[in-house]
């Protein structure tokens, strides 16, 4: 700032300017640099001149390091699964507020590495952008059940509603993963990824319907079924040959353990339904029953339907023949009519059609719903079948394949002589009188023994 009406005395010059750096104002001449006037502390404010902190010792606050780096690599995550710009925005706020939150202040950087997935896979599934706990553990080379424990620790301290997700909301994007499309592989190896998709879906479904989904993990369902799909479309030579390592090889995908297991499965429950079409003549097989899938998908429920009366008619005619050969004659009848009432069927007919003969009415006898399940319940809880995975059509993984449970092994105690000691066992002390005598009788022969000896 220029004082005006003043002129240096060293060189007559009028451009003189205030020079306010220190904490003493002055007037310095800017042609020659000298100092025209010097201000008194006596006439400075009491406070001194206003001077701002940041020109003086402050520093804009910056972000941690880690920070940075963990935006950074949510930015890459979201760039490499081709995410919008919105799941992008989101998944860095989530990050931020994680990483600021008390029960991530303290972790590891493997830790904050992975909680960098947890929150693209946080913000995927409430924009709804299909994405699996196994594409996030693919991209962070991270350990997957590491990944879900970080994800459900993640919701539950920032208190966010994360939806659950579907095997089948999420097999459109795994399929889109196979590298078959025309421009990979030969033609008559190429599928279209919209026919694979829709057939994928169906035997997800179908295996859904029987239990196989059940607690599994579902990279490998998506992976067996895919590859069922992509066989059953074109069941040329070209592709029953194929095996799951060929295919993934062809597919440039990993291949998982466990995906052989599910196909096995599958192939199963195929099997099964294929065997109750009426028009197929041959043995139904693994081998030969990929060439039945479309037909059997297309009438799944009626062959569900179909099995299960099969199975239960086969149960019912075992037992009884079962009953029937096991007691003697005069009990033969009673216990082959007992064994009948135990059957599903058999018990469901005669609690709903007692009355179709018009015999017995409703006031005839008092009905009670509660008798027979109570007696049944006995029965069953006396005799508890040892596996009755075995016994049906379709059952849960962990019931057809349960685990033995250990036997409860007791406590090996410490013995330190303070125990106390039962009347039982100091009789067992005791001796009898015909031991006392076979020992006094004992004693003497050896006391005779050794004045021989001597």
């Amino acid at each position: 700032m220029s004082a005006a009406g003043m002129r240096c005395p060293t060189c007559g010059s009028t451009n003189i300017v205030d020079d306010d750096l220190y904490s003493q104002a002055q007037l310095v001449c800017v042609d020659c640099g000298s100092v025209v006037s010097e201000g008194v502390l006596a006439n400075d404010p009491v406070g001194g001149s206003d001077v701002s902190f940041s020109r003086t010792t402050a520093v804009a606050k910056r972000p941690c390091t880690n920070l940075i780096k963990g935006q950074q690599r949510v930015k890459a995550i979201c760039r490499i699964l081709m995410v919008n710009r919105e799941i992008e925005d989101l998944s860095q706020t989530y990050y931020k507020m994680a990483y600021e939150h008390k029960a991530f202040l303290k972790v590891s950087l493997q830790k904050k590495e992975i909680l960098t997935g947890c929150c693209v896979l946080l913000s995927c599934r409430q924009l709804n952008w299909p994405i699996t706990v196994g594409t996030i553990s693919c991209l962070l080379d991270a350990d997957s059940m590491a990944v879900g424990a970080i994800y459900q620790e993640m919701v539950k301290n920032l208190s966010i509603e994360a939806p659950i997700i579907n095997v089948t909301d999420v097999i459109e994007a795994h399929c889109h993963e196979y590298k078959i499309s025309s421009l990979d592989v030969p033609e008559e190896l190429a599928e279209n990824s919209r026919d694979l998709t829709k057939r994928a879906v169906a035997l997800v479904e179908l295996a859904a319907d029987s239990w196989i989904v059940t607690g599994r993990k579902p990279i490998p369902i998506m992976m067996a079924a895919t590859y069922l799909a992509w066989q059953s479309l074109k069941p040329n030579k070209h592709r029953l040959k194929f095996s799951l390592d060929k295919f993934c090889q062809v597919a440039k995908v990993k291949k998982l353990k466990s995906a052989m297991k599910r196909v096995a499965e599958i192939k199963e429950v195929l099997c099964k339904l294929g065997k109750e079409i009426p028009w197929v003549r041959e043995t139904v097989t693994p081998d030969n029953v990929i060439q039945l899938v479309e037909c059997i998908l297309q009438n799944r429920y009626a062959l569900l339907r179909r099995a299960m009366r099969t199975h239960e008619d086969a149960l019912l005619e075992e037992s009884q023949a079962s009953c029937a050969e096991a007691p003697p004659e005069g009990t033969a009848s009673s216990q082959i009519s007992e064994c009948a009432d135990q059957t599903p069927i058999t018990s469901f007919v005669k609690q709903n059609g007692s009355n179709s003969d018009g015999k017995e009415k409703p006031g005839d006898v008092d009905y009670n719903p509660r008798v027979l399940p109570e007696h049944s319940d006995t029965r069953e809880s006396q005799n508890p079948p040892p596996n009755w995975g075995k016994r049906v059509l379709f059952a849960p993984p962990c019931v057809i394949n349960a685990k033995k449970r250990r036997a409860v092994q007791p406590e090996h105690t410490d013995v330190t002589g303070d125990e106390e000691i039962s009347d039982s066992e100091i009789d067992s002390y005791i001796r009898t009188p015909q031991e006392a005598r076979d020992f006094a009788l004992m004693q003497q022969m050896l006391s005779l023994s050794d004045s021989a000896k001597s």
